[in-house]
C-alpha cells in the first residue's frame, strides 16, 4: 500500500457529513481505557438488509458511545451521501421484515417466497405488495416454489406443508413422529393360548360378540381407507428428531435429515458459577470432551404424496452410516436431483452428491480428499448454475480454496469439471446474483492481507474474466441490492472499525460511508497502521507479522519484545483490516509506547494462507506452529539485538496454549509469558475442533501428549502469569486447575493464577478486561520490561 493510498483511505473515512470535527489527540493510551472496548471503537453494523425495493437499507448498531451492556438495535438509512441513521422500532421492524427478508423466486420470477418472524409471505417483486400465507404461533420456514408457481412449500414443526396460492388450501405432505412407533393392543402376538382360546369360545357361543367384531373390522376398514389418502407416518426412533425437510420443485419427493442425540450415552461436563443471583453454586450444562459418543442422524428419500421412505447411505462404499455433516444443499429448477453435501466422522473426505427424484439414486459429483482434515474457507458451499445444467462448489484441490463448476448431461453419466479460479489466493464466500447469471466472490486476490468483492460470469457454468468492484485496501463484507444495481459494504481498515457505506455495483465506482461509530475521542487518537514483516522461519518458510515499533510512538526502546499470539488456531489476524483483536490491537501500541517492539504473527495453522498453512499443525498442536513463534524471537534478537530473556509472549485461547508451550518447551527463547483462558490438555477439550486435528485420544494418545501443555509443565522456567474466567463453557477452568496442582506438586515458583468469577471464555465485563491485562503490563514491567 502506498503513502497517496493510506491518505485516500483516510480522507475517505474522515471527510463524510456523518463525521464530526475532531480535535487533537485526547484519548488515553491507558489500559482501563483500552479495555472500554465497543464503548470507544462502537460496534460493527450487523445484519445488513435491503428493503426490496432498494430505497433502504437495514441494520442492526449503536451509535457512538452507547453503554457495553446496550444490545444492538435495528437502524435504516437512505443509500446516498447525507443520509443518516434512524433508529426504528421492533414493531416497525415486524411490518418491514418481509420487504427484508431472502427467498427464493418464482418460476416467472415475479413473486419471492419469504420467512420473517416466522410466517411465510410473498412479496411482488414489482410493486413490492406483500401476501402473508401463514399466521400462527409455530414458526414457519424454508418456503419455495413448486415448478408451476401455484403451490408454496414451507416446514412446520419437523413436517412439510404446501399452500395452494389459489385458493389458499394448506396441505400437510409429510407425516413423521418421533417413536418409538405405538403397537396395537389387539394384536394376537399380544395374546397367550389361553386368551385366545376364551375368545374363540365367545365368537362361537354369542351373535352379540360376533356383531361387535364386525363392526370393529368395517371400523378399520374405514380408518385405513382414510389414511391412504395421507402420507404414510414415518416412525423416528425414540428422541430422533428432524433437522431438515427439503421437498422438490415437483413435489414428489421430500429429502428428510435427523438428529439422534447421544443423551445418555455422552457424559457431559458442568460448570459450577459461584456469582448467583440465589447465592447458592449454580451449574452450567456444557459440552462432552473429544472422543466422547456423539450426535448422529440419518437421511431418508420420501416419494410423496404416499409417504413411503427409504433410509439413503450418503456416502457410497463408506461402512459410517451416519456422517458427521450432511447439507441438503438445493433442487435444480425441475426438481429432478437434489444437491447434497457430506462429511464422515473422520474428516478426511468431503462428498457432494446428487440425489435423483425418481428413486434416490445417489450419483457423486466430486470428492474431496485429505490425509489430515477436510476444511478452509467457503467450505460445504455449493449450488445450481444454468438452469440446473451445471453444479459449483469451493474446493481446496490444488492446495487453495478455489471456485469449481461441473456440468452433466440430464442422465448425470457424463461430468465435466472446470476449475473456474485458480492462484495464491483465496475464495472466501459466494452468491449468485438474484438473476443466476452473475457470481460475486468475495476472495484474496488481490492481496492476502486484503478481501474485495468481484463479478465473474455464472449463465453457462464456465466463468469467465473477474471485475473487481471494491477498491479501497481493507476488508468488504457486501450485500448485493435486489436490483444488482448497488451494494451496500460493511468496510474496514487497519486503523478503523468496520463501516457500512453503499457504492454503484461497478468496478472502481466511489464508496459513501453511512456511519460512523466509534467516539470522537477515539478518533482523535493517531492509531497505527502496522506495517506487515516477512519473518523467515526455521523451515525457509516466509512467516508474516504485524509489527508495532516504539519509534512510531515516539517512545525510545527498552530493549525488549513482545509476541502477541491470536487464539482460534484457524484465524487470520496479519491484514490491513480492523482486527477481531482489536483490544489487542490497541494494547500492542500501548506496550510500543513503552519501549516495547511488539510482533503479531499468523503462526502456521492460521487461516488466509491456503491448505498446506492449515494443516501444518496436523497432530502435532504446538509444533510448527510453535516454531514459528521461536523463529518471530529470533527475529527479534537478530534485527534488533533483543535479548531472548526480554521477550514476552502472550495471548487468549489458542494463543493462551501457545504461550504455555513456549514457556515449558522453549524456554530459552523467551523471558515471560501471559496465557488467557488457555487450552491445557486437548484431551478435555470439545470434540468437533479437537478431533480433525489429533485424532482421537484412545487412539491417537501420542499426538495429544506432544500437543498438551499439562506433560511439559517441568520445563517452566520464567514468570508466568495465568488468568482464566471461571464461567468458561468453551474451554473449562477445569483446564487451568488440573495443571496449577502440576506446578504445584512440582515445586514450580515464578507463576501466578488469576480467576473472573463471572466470565465465560469471551470476557464481556470492561471491569474484568482492565484487571486482565493490567495484569499483563505489569507482568512485562517488572520481568522484561528491566534489564536483567
Amino acid at each position: 500500500m502506498t503513502p497517496r493510498q493510506f491518505a485516500t483511505i483516510l480522507a475517505l473515512l474522515a471527510s463524510t457529513s456523518a463525521a464530526a470535527p475532531q480535535s487533537a489527540d485526547s484519548f488515553p493510551l491507558t489500559v482501563p481505557s483500552i479495555m472500554r472496548g465497543p464503548e470507544v471503537v462502537g460496534r460493527a453494523p450487523e445484519r445488513v438488509r435491503w428493503t426490496a425495493d432498494g430505497k433502504w437499507i437495514y441494520f442492526w448498531w449503536v451509535e457512538p458511545g452507547t453503554d457495553w451492556r446496550e444490545p444492538l438495535h435495528p437502524y435504516r438509512v437512505r443509500p446516498e451521501a447525507g443520509a443518516k441513521p434512524d433508529r426504528v422500532t421492533l414493531v416497525h421492524m415486524d411490518s418491514a421484515g418481509p420487504l427484508l427478508a431472502s427467498g427464493e423466486r418464482s418460476p416467472d420470477r415475479k413473486w419471492r417466497a419469504v420467512e420473517s418472524n416466522g410466517d411465510i409471505y410473498l412479496v411482488q417483486q414489482q410493486s413490492f405488495r406483500v401476501r402473508r400465507l401463514t399466521a400462527t404461533l409455530e414458526r414457519e420456514s424454508d418456503p419455495h416454489f413448486d415448478v408451476s408457481g401455484k403451490l408454496v412449500f414451507f416446514v412446520r414443526d419437523g413436517n412439510a406443508y404446501s399452500i395452494d396460492l389459489v385458493d389458499g388450501t394448506e396441505r400437510q405432505l409429510t407425516d413423521i413422529r418421533t417413536g418409538p412407533e405405538p403397537k396395537d393392543k389387539d394384536a394376537d402376538s399380544a395374546k397367550t393360548p389361553q386368551r385366545a382360546a376364551l375368545e374363540d369360545q365367545q365368537k362361537t357361543l354369542l351373535q352379540v360378540v360376533r356383531d361387535k367384531l364386525l363392526a370393529d373390522s368395517l371400523t378399520k376398514a374405514d380408518k385405513k381407507t382414510r389414511e391412504s389418502l395421507w402420507p404414510k407416518t414415518l416412525w423416528l426412533g425414540k428422541d430422533e428428531t428432524v433437522a431438515s425437510i427439503s421437498v422438490s420443485p415437483s413435489g414428489r419427493v421430500a429429502i428428510v435429515t435427523t438428529t439422534i442425540p447421544a443423551g445418555d450415552k455422552a457424559k457431559n461436563t458442568n460448570v459450577p458459577m459461584y456469582v448467583t443471583k440465589s447465592g447458592y453454586t449454580e451449574e452450567i450444562h456444557s459440552r462432552e470432551k473429544v472422543g466422547d459418543v456423539q450426535d448422529g442422524g440419518r437421511v431418508a428419500f420420501m416419494a410423496l404424496p404416499s409417504g413411503n421412505a427409504k433410509w439413503l447411505h450418503v456416502i457410497p462404499d463408506d461402512t459410517v452410516k451416519t456422517p458427521a455433516l450432511v447439507n441438503v444443499v438445493e433442487w435444480n429448477d425441475a426438481g429432478t436431483q437434489a444437491l447434497v453435501v457430506a462429511v464422515p466422522f473422520d474428516w478426511h473426505a468431503r462428498w457432494i452428491e446428487t440425489i435423483g427424484a425418481d428413486s434416490g439414486t445417489l450419483t457423486t459429483v466430486d470428492v474431496l480428499r485429505d490425509t489430515t482434515w477436510v476444511d478452509g474457507p467457503a467450505f460445504g458451499e455449493a449450488g445450481w448454475v444454468d438452469g440446473g445444467k451445471a453444479i459449483w462448489f469451493v474446493s481446496e484441490a490444488d492446495g487453495w480454496a478455489h471456485l469449481y463448476s461441473v456440468a452433466s448431461t440430464a442422465d448425470g453419466s457424463d461430468r465435466r469439471q472446470t476449475q473456474l479460479t485458480s492462484g495464491k489466493w483465496e475464495v472466501l464466500d459466494v452468491e449468485l446474483s438474484d438473476d443466476r447469471r452473475s457470481f460475486y466472490l468475495t476472495t484474496s486476490e488481490k492481496s492476502l492481507f486484503e478481501h474485495h468483492l468481484y463479478r465473474m460470469a455464472a449463465a453457462d457454468g464456465k466463468g469467465g474474466p473477474r471485475e473487481r468492484i471494491t477498491t479501497l485496501v481493507g476488508s468488504h463484507d457486501a450485500t448485493i441490492s435486489p436490483d444488482g444495481r448497488s451494494v451496500a459494504d460493511v468496510y474496514s481498515f487497519a486503523n478503523r472499525p468496520p463501516e457500512l457505506f453503499v457504492m454503484r455495483s461497478a468496478a472502481g465506482a466511489p464508496e459513501t460511508q453511512l456511519t460512523l461509530s466509534p467516539t470522537a475521542q477515539w478518533r482523535s487518537h493517531p492509531w497505527l497502521v502496522p506495517e506487515i514483516v516477512w519473518i523467515t522461519a526455521s523451515d525457509g518458510v516466509k512467516v508474516p507479522a504485524r509489527i508495532y515499533r516504539p519509534q512510531q510512538m515516539k517512545a525510545t526502546p527498552n530493549g525488549a519484545a513482545v509476541i502477541f499470539a491470536h487464539g482460534a488456531g484457524y484465524l487470520h489476524n496479519v491484514h490491513n483490516w480492523w482486527s477481531n483483536y482489536y483490544r489487542e490491537y490497541m494494547f500492542n501500541q500501548l506496550l510500543a509506547s513503552k519501549g516495547y517492539v511488539v510482533l503479531d504473527v499468523d503462526y502456521r495453522g492460521s487461516a488466509g494462507y491456503g491448505r498446506d498453512w492449515r494443516v501444518a499443525i496436523w497432530h502435532h498442536m504446538g509444533g510448527r506452529d510453535l516454531q514459528d513463534e521461536v523463529d518471530a524471537s529470533r527475529y527479534l534478537q537478530k534485527e534488533f539485538g533483543i535479548d531472548p530473556e526480554r521477550i514476552g509472549m502472550y495471548g487468549g485461547s489458542y494463543g493462551g496454549f501457545m504461550t504455555l508451550m513456549a514457556l515449558f518447551t522453549a524456554p530459552k527463547q523467551f523471558g515471560a509469558g501471559a496465557a488467557l483462558r488457555s487450552v491445557t490438555d486437548w484431551a478435555h477439550y470439545n470434540h468437533w475442533y479437537t478431533s480433525r486435528i489429533l485424532g482421537l485420544p484412545e487412539v491417537d494418545s501420542v499426538a495429544y501428549r506432544i500437543s498438551s501443555p499439562i506433560y511439559f509443565t517441568e520445563g517452566l522456567e520464567d514468570p508466568l502469569l495465568i488468568e482464566h474466567g471461571m464461567g468458561d463453557t468453551n474451554v473449562h477452568f477445569q483446564d487451568v486447575v488440573r495443571m496449577t496442582q502440576r506446578l504445584i506438586e512440582e515445586g514450580k515458583t515464578g507463576w501466578e493464577l488469576a480467576v473472573y468469577p463471572v466470565e465465560d471464555h469471551g470476557f464481556v465485563r470492561p471491569t474484568s478486561w482492565t484487571d486482565e491485562y493490567a495484569r499483563i503490563l505489569a507482568l512485562f514491567e517488572r520481568t522484561i520490561g528491566r534489564p536483567r
